[in-house]
C-alpha cells in the first residue's frame, strides 16, 4: 500500500502550517513506500538548496523505514553505518525525514522537510506526518 496524493497533499498542507506557525520557509517532499516522488511544494522564499536535501531525506526514511533522526547516532565514526550516506546515489542522515504510516502501521511513504536547523525541520516533518490516516 502507498500513500494516496490525497494523502500526500494534506501532509503537505499540515507541514506548511507548522512551518507558518514557527516562522519558517520550507521545501517539502513527500514520496512513497518505495521513494517515488508523490509531491512537493517549496514555499514561497525558501532555499533553493533545500529541494534536493528535502528529497533524499524522504527517501532514505521510506528506504530504510525510519526516521532519518534515528539514523543520525547510527552514521557517526565507529558508528555500523557510518559512510552509508554515499550509497543510493547520497542519503541524508540528519533530521528532517519521518516515516508515514496507514492505520495498521504499515509505512506507506515519508515526508522529507528541509529550510531550517534540523530542529525545526524534524518538527514540520512530524506536523506533516501525523495527519495521515
Amino acid at each position: 500500500m502507498n500513500i494516496t496524493l490525497a494523502q500526500a497533499e494534506a501532509a503537505i498542507n499540515a507541514a506548511k502550517i507548522k512551518a507558518a506557525e514557527i516562522n519558517t520557509k520550507m521545501d517539502i517532499c513527500i514520496v512513497d513506500a518505495g521513494s517515488n516522488l508523490v509531491a512537493f511544494a517549496r514555499m514561497d522564499g525558501a532555499w533553493l538548496g533545500s529541494v534536493d536535501i528535502s528529497f533524499k531525506k524522504a527517501k532514505t526514511a521510506a528506504w530504510f523505514t525510519m526516521d532519518t533522526a534515528a539514523l543520525s547516532p547510527l552514521v557517526q565514526p565507529g558508528k555500523p553505518l557510518y559512510n552509508i550516506e554515499h550509497s543510493n546515489g547520497g542519503l541524508i542522515t540528519f533530521p528532517g525525514g519521518v516515516v508515514i504510516k496507514n492505520t495498521e502501521g504499515d509505512v506507506i511513504g515519508a515526508i522529507g522537510v528541509s529550510g531550517s536547523t534540523v530542529e525545526d525541520d524534524h518538527e514540520v516533518a512530524v506536523a506533516g506526518a501525523t495527519v495521515v490516516k
